[in-house]
Order: structure tokens, then C-alpha cells, then sequence
């Protein structure tokens, strides 16, 4: 039988855990079902002298249902930069120390980025146990290219504020992923739509859960089917990136070219129209040479 402070049982049956090596450990946890953990992540949090919790009462869901006895404190927005210190401390005096968040990855829209910074600079190890995450969970089932994509976690709330994000990412052509509150998903969903038309998405809704649904259409549809709707428990946004802008047609651009010259020197003709039909300068120059020589 396991010593109950560094063991964990699984269906009934107990096991030990192996001794760590001095560190923080930043073990991923469940979003929802909690057979979503690995071994790995279980014996880690129970050989972990202490677990950093973002909230102990949330956590205690997860470590109670596979037994596991380790020493808990809060780790959160409010207090982990006033924490970071000692916690440096105790992993150069040896201690093993495992970090985890309510749900899914730590540091992803989640506590823990002033404490690994923390620890990165003072030269001690932190060690990924990698496991569950909304993010990918979300990206992997919503239909849209995967080979590039950006993760932007929560807009702004403020109207005025998520609407200027929405505009700085109007070009950006990587898939686009977004955590939301229940709350805002159906402001944000209509922002999306007005800012950028019909691109489409997907909106994943209690992923790994009992009543796990994939939304998926254009903004506008996505947006009218939300409208005023309540949901429960986090959403994932993934929208597609910008198209390809189609490349200028010839004739426009040289028509404007002609027209710059007529009453601009060559060079800044040359930079009004490169910057007006996003071209490359070099390819204007030569045309202007061109124009000019036919003169």
C-alpha cells in the first residue's frame, strides 16, 4: 500500500508515486472529464511537496476524486506576484512544486506567468506536464486550417475596446482563437460579424462534457443563433483568418501611376501608388521608368 501523501488510486486501486527532482512542475489538468488526466499528471501531484492551485476548492474536485493528499495553497491573479519569491526559494532549497490551474493548462488565460518568469531568471527548473487544453481541444474539431493559428485568449468586454482588437486582427490570415464567458459570447459573436463579415467559425461549448457541442457557420448565423441565448461554462471561438487579397488589377494601377505623374515628382508618384495598391516598389518604379520613357 502507497504512502497516502505521494500515492493516488485509480478505480479502487492505489499506486505510489516516484520521487520528483527539485522543480516547478506546470501540470495540465482536466476541462471536463476527469479521465482527461494522465498518469504522468497523477503521480506528479501526488510526489509534489506542495500544489499551487488557482482555487483550492475547484481543485479539490479533481485531487480528491483520485485521492490525492498533497498540501495545497492558492495561486492566483491576486497574489502569485507577491508569492513568486518564496516559491523561488523553496525550489532552489529543494522542493518540488507543482502548479496547477482550474482547468485545462496553466498560463493559458490562466495564473502563472510572473512565477515561471520568476523562476526562468533565477536559473530553476520548470518542468511541462502536458495534458488537456480548451485551446487545442477547440481547434482540432472546428473545421478550420490548423497549420497557422493564433491564440488571443479573451478580448476586451468594453465595446469600444473589443472592437479595436477585432480591427488590429482584420488582416491577420492564421486561424484566430478566442476563450469567451458565457455572458459576452453573444456580443462578441455579432462584434466578430461587423467587423469582419462572413468568415467562417466554429464555437465549441463544454468540451469533454456530457453535453460537449460544435457550432459552426458563418459569423453573421453564428452571431443570430446566440443572439440573446444563455449558455453555460466557457466558450471557444475559432475563426478563420482573412483571404488572400486578390492582387490589383494591372491597368487600374498603371492608370493611377500615369495620373500620379502627371502632377507628382516620379518618386512620389512611385510611393503613392505602391502604398495605394500594395505593391512592390520595385515593380512600380520599373513601370514608371516605362511610362516615362514613352513620353
Amino acid at each position: 500500500m502507497a504512502d497516502t501523501n505521494s500515492g493516488y488510486f485509480i478505480a479502487g486501486s492505489t499506486f505510489s508515486a516516484p520521487p520528483l527532482a527539485p522543480g516547478l512542475y506546470v501540470v495540465a489538468t482536466p476541462i471536463g472529464n476527469l479521465r482527461d488526466i494522465t498518469i504522468r499528471a497523477l503521480e506528479t501531484l501526488a510526489a509534489a511537496s506542495v500544489i499551487l492551485c488557482e482555487d483550492t476548492r475547484m481543485s479539490a474536485r479533481l485531487l480528491d476524486h483520485y485521492g490525492i493528499k498533497g498540501r495545497r495553497i492558492a495561486l492566483h491573479e491576486h497574489n502569485e506576484r507577491a508569492k513568486a519569491d518564496d516559491i523561488v526559494r523553496r525550489v532552489a532549497g529543494g522542493d518540488a512544486i507543482a502548479l496547477i490551474s482550474d482547468a485545462g493548462t496553466p498560463l493559458l488565460s490562466d495564473p502563472g506567468f510572473p512565477l515561471i518568469r520568476a523562476l526562468a531568471e533565477a536559473g530553476q527548473p520548470v518542468f511541462p506536464i502536458p495534458g488537456a487544453s480548451a485551446l487545442l481541444s477547440a481547434l482540432v474539431v472546428a473545421g478550420l486550417p490548423t497549420d497557422a493559428f493564433a491564440f488571443h485568449g479573451f478580448l476586451p468586454p468594453k465595446a469600444g475596446a473589443r472592437a479595436n482588437a477585432l480591427k488590429s486582427l482584420r488582416d491577420s490570415r492564421e486561424t484566430l482563437v478566442f476563450y469567451e464567458s458565457p455572458r459576452r459570447l453573444d456580443d462578441t459573436l455579432a462584434a466578430m460579424a461587423e467587423a469582419w463579415g462572413e468568415r467562417q467559425a466554429a464555437v465549441a461549448l463544454e468540451l469533454t462534457k456530457r453535453f460537449e457541442r460544435v457550432h459552426r457557420g458563418t459569423l453573421p448565423a453564428l452571431a443570430a443563433e446566440f443572439a440573446d441565448s444563455e449558455t453555460k461554462g466557457e466558450a471557444v471561438i475559432v475563426v478563420a483568418g482573412a483571404a488572400e487579397a486578390a492582387a490589383p488589377d494591372a491597368a487600374d494601377w498603371q492608370a493611377a501611376l500615369l495620373a500620379a505623374m502627371a502632377d507628382q515628382p516620379l518618386r512620389a508618384a512611385v510611393d503613392a501608388v505602391t502604398e495605394q495598391f500594395g505593391l512592390k516598389r520595385k515593380e512600380v518604379y520599373d513601370a514608371a521608368l516605362a511610362l516615362k520613357a514613352q513620353e
